[in-house]
């Protein structure tokens, strides 16, 4: 059989967004291509029962976000190439071509259909006049002296993958008339918001804005009411002053609506819960389960436009949601009264999905050893019957490594969770890597990881540990690093490789190595600084400098004073919490590796820890790639991602 390679990504797909309409499954199908340097997806419809395969959308309209209108008759969604701006398109469910319904200069985002079927609600973004006219000059050829500065004026005035954002634009909401294409203009703000629900009689819609647009300090977002008829809005859940919230599902007869969200009482680390908002009473309580976290925080680098498992009501007043727990999604069903029970609880990574009712649902999963599959899940019994499986032959012909899950204590006697990824062939003596996640306040977990699976293939065990400050395990596991980032976390990490090293005495222990991206960045720039203990070192989208990045992140004032606790007027303290201030005397070779274009952990904070190794005398690389955010090695031009691949392999190979 094969081995996995990184080049073996091409080979993989996954399926996404399924969608119940009668005796068809509709979902998405995503691979990625090499020679088109890109990720290309087509929509496809399964008969239930004869389990038959028809492509509705090819991969060269790419299309997304499809949804069947409330009337049967449209099959909708968004289509947008490199080359072209979203738009959106409709397909009649009794045959023929795809067209487009909208023609918006700027592409379209997102959009709701009526309940009659007969508009659909969408939004979309205007520039002025004059940047409009600068840029027809540049496609047509003609040369611009008229290059502009941009006026900052605002705290968050960039986003990591869209670049600076304060611009001047309109953005609205819009209105189609499915048969006349006639559009109207419901909505529009000087500012960036997202529709996220039209009632069904057309006079409500819900939408997400700042919390505070009058004060940009006050951080969060939260949905507003916004009457049609008065073009008036008011705040939904006014009676949280703080906190993030957003529409998730509405019953059927409009009165009791949830929302995700929460009140930020442990600031960015607050666990999402579930609320319902009664509209009648003007009541908004909170009726998910006790110190679980509602929504998919599991990590791995594989899936591409996957939605998470959903929210949605399957009587007037209960309903189904997806929470993290331990590393893997388990299905809840819950009422207005805030009663819960478990309905599925496998080891499992539910990753978009489609309630028919509260006996069945339509899901796509991963799992350790499975890549991604479309399948029926009975609610009751837990049954999980395939339907569709796009790596089938992939799995017959690629050995794929074993995983073993552990638990261990932790520092204070905590209990961690961890995964090993065995190398594929069995060697006495092997390499393994300690892969430490970002966030932090994620987790590993039950689904595929390409990454670790061509590692192992490569001879090396890979070691998952998920240590205080991720999610999944409750509340006070997620915000017990609060102010105190590289302490108890950092001797979980040390614990947990004492504790593989032990369980598995066929890793050598002078060929253990580190690597991690963004926390994970972090933690490795500042285990080399505190133990020599690894091999060998690789540094991903790293922090190393707080006092810089709290300037210069696009959430680096918010991060620093939620997460550590301090602002800049505390600078030396800062300091003591960043890797830079512990690297005399470091002596573990480094690999930094940084996309250009982060914002979310800005280049600078690689060139810094380079230098700082530099001076170290450590061996030390950076290794710079363009054209890349945050998520490089999630969704980052596939090429790159290739290259990234195998600068890791070469790395530690030099010091295997």
């Amino acid at each position: 059989m094969k081995t996995i390679k990184s080049d073996t990504l091409f080979e993989l797909k996954n399926v996404s967004q399924p969608l119940v309409h009668k005796d068809t499954i509709f979902y998405l199908e995503t691979r990625t291509d090499k020679e088109k340097n890109a990720y290309l997806t087509s929509l496809w419809g399964l008969h239930k029962e004869t389990k038959e395969r028809t492509l509705w959308v090819d991969e060269e309209m790419n299309p997304s976000q499809p949804a069947v209108s409330p009337n049967g008759k449209w099959l909708s969604f968004v289509s947008g190439t490199k080359d072209k701006k979203p738009q959106l398109y409709l397909m009649p469910l009794t045959g023929g071509g795809a067209s487009s319904l909208t023609d918006e200069k700027e592409g379209i985002s997102s959009y709701e259909w009526t309940s009659n079927g007969a508009s659909i609600y969408y939004q979309t973004t205007k520039k002025p006049e004059k940047e409009t006219d600068e840029e027809t000059k540049k496609e047509s050829g003609e040369a611009s002296l008229n290059i502009k500065p941009v006026k900052i004026t605002k705290l968050q005035y960039k986003m990591d993958g869209q670049g600076v954002t304060e611009r001047e634009r309109t953005f609205a909401v819009k209105k189609v008339d499915v048969a006349t294409k006639h559009t109207s203009t419901i909505l529009e703000k000087d500012r960036a918001f997202r529709l996220q629900y039209v009632s069904k009689d057309e006079s409500v819609l819900f939408y997400v804005d700042k919390l505070d647009p009058e004060n940009e300090w006050v951080y969060g977002a939260s949905v507003y009411e916004y009457d049609v008829a008065t073009k008036t809005s008011r705040l939904i859940t006014a009676d949280i002053p703080k906190g993030s919230f957003s529409f998730e599902a509405a019953n059927e007869d409009e009165t009791l609506f949830l929302f995700a969200g929460n009140d930020f009482s442990y600031a960015f680390v607050t666990l999402t819960a579930l609320y319902v908002w009664n509209k009648n009473q003007r009541t908004f309580s909170r009726v998910s389960a006790e110190d679980k976290q509602v929504g998919d925080t599991t990590i791995g680098d594989f899936q591409q436009k996957v939605k998470g498992f959903p929210v949605k009501w399957v009587s007037s007043d209960s309903f189904i949601y997806p929470v993290s727990d331990q590393g893997k999604t388990v299905i809840y069903k819950g009422d207005s009264k805030g009663n819960n029970d478990v309905l599925v609880d496998q080891l499992i990574h539910f990753t978009d999905g489609d309630v028919i009712d509260d006996q069945t649902s339509i899901v796509t999963y991963s799992d350790l050893k499975t890549p991604s599959v479309l399948a029926q899940l009975d609610l009751k019994t837990e049954e999980l019957k395939p339907l569709y499986n796009p790596n089938e032959a992939f799995e017959k012909e690629y050995q794929i490594a074993d995983v073993e899950r552990f638990w261990y204590k932790g520092a204070d006697d905590w209990d961690i969770q961890g995964w090993y990824v065995k190398p594929v062939e069995p060697v006495k003596s092997h390499p393994a890597i300690v892969y430490i996640h970002g966030g932090p306040q994620v987790n590993y977990g039950e689904t595929f990881f390409h990454e670790m699976q061509q590692l192992a293939s490569e001879g090396y065990g890979v070691i998952m540990l998920n240590p205080r400050g991720g999610n999944s395990y409750g509340q006070e596991f997620v915000a017990s690093i609060l102010g105190d980032y590289g302490n108890k976390d950092y001797q979980d990490i040390m614990l947990g490789t004492d504790y593989v090293l032990e369980k598995y005495p066929e890793i050598d222990s002078e060929r253990v190595y580190v690597a991690g991206g963004s926390y994970g960045g972090f933690m490795t720039n500042w285990i080399v600084g505190h133990t020599d203990r690894f091999k060998a070192a690789v540094t991903q989208r790293s922090i190393s400098n707080w006092i810089s990045f709290y300037g210069t992140s696009d959430v680096g004032a918010f991060f620093v004073e939620f997460q550590l606790q301090r602002d800049i007027s505390q600078a030396n303290e800062l300091w003591e919490l960043s890797p830079l201030a512990h690297v005399q005397g470091a002596k573990t070779p480094i690999l930094i590796i940084h996309g250009e274009e982060d914002l979310r952990c800005p280049i600078e904070q690689g060139e810094q820890m380079y230098t700082a190794m530099k001076k170290q005398g450590v061996d030390t690389k950076f290794v710079v790639y363009p054209k890349s955010s945050h998520g490089l090695s999630r969704e980052g031009l596939p090429h790159l991602r290739m290259e990234r691949l195998e600068e890791i392999k070469a790395w530690f190979k030099a010091y295997n």
